[in-house]
This record gives C-alpha cells, structure tokens and sequence, in this order.
C-alpha cells in the first residue's frame, strides 16, 4: 500500500467532517442571507446590516478592551510561570486550566452568584455595615457593562496564557543571556527579546479572546440583564425568538468577516517559518 494512498484515505475522514459541519452550515447561512422568508433571491437583509452598525461597534469596543485586560493580566502571568520550577509549572497550567473543566454556563452562573444583590460581595459587605439601611446593595455589580467585560475576562482569560505561555517555555535562554551580556538591562531584554519572539503566543492568544468576545451572547444575558446588547444577542434573538432566520444570518456574516479578518491579521504577522503561532485559514 503506498503511502499516497493511505495520506489520501485519511484524508476522507477530514474532507467528510469539514463538508458537513463547516462548509453546509456556510452554505446554509448565505442561503438565508441572500434570501427572504418565501426563498427568493433579495439583498433586503444585507441592505438591512447597516441599521445595526453601533451595536457592531460596540461588540468590537467590548472585544478590544476585554482582549487588552487579558492581555495585561496574562502576559505577566505567563512569563513568570514559564520562569518557575518544571514541577511547579505543572500545577500552575492544571490550576489555569481548572475553571475550563466546568461547563461555560456554570462558570458564569457562579459570577451572578458572586455579584449578585444578594450575592456574596454585597453579603459581606452588609455584614460589616456599609449596606444599605433598608437591606439595599452597597453596590450594584451585576447587570451592569462592568460585569459582563469582568464575565469575557474570567471566562477567555485561560485562552490567552495558554499561547503565550507555549511560546515562552520553549525560548532559548541563550539569547537572553546573550542580550545580557552585550549590556541590556531587564526591560531592555523584555522589549527587545523577549517580547518580540513571543508575538506569535501573543497573537494566538489575541485572536482567540477576540474573536469570542464579540460574538458572545450568553455573558451579556446574564450579567449585562439586558442592559448590554452586543451583536451576538442580536443574532441569537432572531434565530430563537423572532424566527427571521434572513436577518440572523445575514448579521452573522459580520461575525465571519471580523474572524477572517482577525486570523488573516495573526497569519500575516504571528506564523513564523515553522508556522508556529499562526492559524492557516
């Protein structure tokens, strides 16, 4: 059996799965995009996008800066995990990757736990007296723009250490004592060494709490109360509730187009010549 024959019988399975799962589902949504509800051709529904552009830009807004909190909070976070002890990187990426074993719903379920009214915040707070006289909160966290960015970081923050550490633990230390020796000080090795052979974990790491953040529905649900819309609700909404599956898809192009656009981004500045921290689109 040549070995040609076998790369091509495995294959099969792949070209099966993306056939089904990936291009009919595309397929489906142009389709719908491109139609109206007794199946004709129409441009109605993408002539209709341009009435939701504040709601995009505000998922893009909500996605940049949860993607710049992570960013913050997990670039240090990776970089001195990936300077510990080999045993003690271990436990650090199973406690990283704990919260990711419980289901997504449940992880945001135990945040309206926790800033709930009556949740354990304001409880404690109460219990040393800067609640409100009539039992009132002493701060109103959830339902609000603040707990749903907190909600994208908690949630896709693992996302973004995850790359970034991979990277990092496989540095060579020999060019940072080489930097060293030619008289850089910490910072300088960080701006100029460091950093710049960590893009590619950078940029995995960013689009893969980007890209989330902006289509996420379920976050803005149930700790924005409605208060917060982003695109993704928008389309959820008219899948389930509204049944005008036209419109739903043709916002859901959006989405594609933001995506493409983000992995063309990382492809063209984070694969390297081994296409390591690049995603082949």
């Amino acid at each position: 059996m040549s070995s040609k024959f076998l790369r091509n019988l495995l294959d099969k399975p792949y070209l099966l799965w993306s056939l089904l799962f990936i291009i009919a589902p595309l397929i489906m949504v142009l389709y719908y995009a491109l139609t109206d509800s007794t199946g004709a051709f129409s441009l109605r529904y993408v002539q209709a996008i341009p009435d939701y552009t504040s709601t995009i830009l505000l998922s893009v807004l909500y996605g940049v800066f949860a993607t710049v909190i992570c960013f913050v909070l997990g670039y240090p976070f990776a970089y001195f995990m990936s300077k510990a002890k080999l045993s003690a990187q271990s436990t650090i990426i199973l406690l990283v990757m704990l919260p990711m074993w419980m289901n997504f719903l449940i992880r945001t379920y135990s945040l309206m736990t926790i800033l709930g009214d009556s949740g354990i915040i304001n409880t404690l707070l109460r219990l040393i007296g800067l609640g409100g006289e009539d039992g009132s909160p002493a701060l109103s966290l959830i339902n609000t723009g603040g707990a749903v960015m907190l909600g994208m970081v908690y949630n896709f923050l693992p996302f973004m250490i995850l790359p970034i550490y991979s990277v990092l633990s496989k540095m060579d230390n020999s060019l940072i004592e080489a930097a060293q020796d030619l008289g850089s000080n910490r910072f300088q090795v960080l701006k100029k060494v460091v950093f710049p052979l960590s893009l590619p974990g950078v940029l995995s790491g960013v689009t893969m709490v980007f890209v989330p953040c902006v289509s996420t529905f379920y976050i803005t649900q149930k700790l924005g109360g409605g208060q917060i819309v982003l695109i993704g609700d928008v389309i959820e909404t008219q899948f389930q509730n509204a049944n005008n599956y036209n419109l739903g898809a043709s916002l859901s192009f959006v989405l594609m187009i933001l995506i493409l656009i983000s992995l063309g981004i990382m492809n063209y500045f984070g694969a390297d010549n081994d296409n390591e921290g690049g995603v082949l689109i």
